[in-house]
């Protein structure tokens, strides 16, 4: 597994309780010291007695050679990340070539390079031809095996998926049976509990990652502008996404109103699928109509702020529950928070923050004059307004009385709609919502 990042991390150690030998590959020597001691550099439920159970039954190993974690392999992945291009937001290659060159260098026997990383189409035959240019000799084939992993929940999503997807170079001499025979051998666990594996082109693989979170992304930003129309005509949100959900063409999934979406995926692969779009001569109008409506969104929650603040933050003190851009995560990749965060220290207001695992990541990307708090209720001590900025369990369980004794003014701008909108307004509290009368 080239890359100890957290696609790689959580993979290999999914791989190696499947009884897989697994060997990652980790260039950051920080990372690296960590990954060693067991020390899990990333906040993933359950990832850090995975690691650990499968490190002492000698399957899980860490290493910065590749050499001689590619020796003998028959399968070697690349999960290396792929980060927007300055710019365009085209995905930025050069690492997976990098790690390309390197593998090449180092095969001894037949293996099959499998990209893992999200990478647009295309992107597994100039792997092919980086390997074949550096080692004309080197017996390999290619595949395709995008992650469909939630923060979270990803190895729940990697023991139980939905579906693999597995893309093959159907061109070669044997249609590519050689390396399908080897993601069978690798994903034997998954077929035994009758997880479908779906067996594509190359290029449709790639594509088929890209176009599932650039839908999601669009599903999401639907129901946030459905939020906007259900408050100017006194609609609810949650029983019109009900009402959408309990049909089973659309699904319930992903029709939760909140203040945009954020992470390591959806803003970066919607993002890369208009370029590809674009590149390729089709524009997907669509998918960048959304990036425009998410971006907006998330700069006019800070306006919502303000305004139920009394059309002024100076001087007042917020109290902001979450910073990460979900719960069960420490990620704070393209985080609603930071532009909203932001908007409101420039507005003047005083900032107290809780969440409960990502502070310490939060930290380096909000204002400086944010003040860092033990818990929901130490956030709230004194403040004028209390925004809800993640869904967090532990800030559900809150009291409303609690908060009345605890701050010092009576608003509060739920864009997760967390709270009961009666049992808030009943003890005195201004409570906003998300779509909700």
């Amino acid at each position: 597994m080239i890359g100890g990042g957290y696609v790689g991390l959580v993979s290999a150690a999914c791989f190696a309780e499947f009884g897989i030998e697994v060997a990652v590959v980790e260039n950051s020597p920080a990372r690296l010291a960590a990954l060693r001691k067991g020390q899990i550099p990333i906040y993933e439920p359950g990832l850090d007695k995975l690691v650990e159970s499968n490190m002492q039954a000698g399957r899980l190993s860490f290493g910065d050679d590749i050499t001689a974690a590619v020796k003998d392999a028959e399968a070697v992945f690349i999960a290396v990340g792929t980060p927007p291009r300055n710019g365009d937001g085209a995905a930025d290659m050069q690492y997976v070539h990098a790690a390309a060159q390197q593998i090449a260098r180092s095969l001894t026997n037949y293996a099959v390079v499998v990209t893992k990383s999200t990478v647009p189409a295309g992107t597994s035959r100039r792997i092919a031809e980086i390997i074949r240019a550096t080692r004309p000799d080197a017996d390999f084939d290619v595949a395709s095996n995008p992650e469909f992993l939630r923060e979270g929940s990803a190895i729940g999503d990697f023991m139980r998926p939905d579906r693999v997807i597995i893309g093959l170079d159907k061109t070669a001499p044997d249609g590519g049976a050689r390396a399908e025979a080897v993601m069978r051998k690798v994903y034997r666990p998954l077929s035994l509990i009758e997880a479908p594996l779906l067996f594509t082109s190359l290029e449709t693989s790639e594509l088929t990652k890209y176009a599932s979170n650039s839908f999601l992304a669009v599903k999401i930003s639907f129901i946030n502008e459905m939020a906007s129309l259900c408050e100017k005509l006194g609609a609810d949100v949650h029983d019109l996404a009900k009402g959408m959900g309990l049909d089973g063409r659309i699904g319930r999934k992903f029709l939760h109103p909140g203040p945009g979406y954020g992470g390591s995926c959806f803003p970066k692969d919607t993002l890369a699928l208009s370029r590809i779009g674009q590149e390729a001569g089709s524009p997907c109008r669509l998918v960048e109509t959304t990036v425009q409506v998410n971006d907006a969104r998330k700069i006019g929650m800070a306006g919502r702020i303000i305004a139920a603040c009394g059309g002024s933050a100076e001087g007042k003190t917020i109290a902001i529950l979450g910073l990460t851009f979900k719960p069960e995560t420490d990620d704070m990749r393209e985080a609603p928070s930071i532009p909203i965060l932001h908007r409101l220290a420039e507005a003047g207001a005083k900032l107290r923050a809780f969440d409960p695992v990502g502070m310490e990541v939060a930290a380096p990307m909000m204002p400086p004059t944010t003040t860092y708090c033990t818990d929901a209720l130490d956030a709230a001590k004194g403040a004028d307004a209390l925004v809800v900025l993640t869904e967090w369990n532990v800030f559900r369980a809150l009291a409303p009385k609690a908060l009345v004794e605890t701050m010092k003014g009576k608003v509060v701008v739920d864009l997760r709609n967390i709270f009961d909108p009666a049992a808030m307004r009943a003890v005195g509290l201004e409570y906003q919502s998300v779509g909700r009368p």
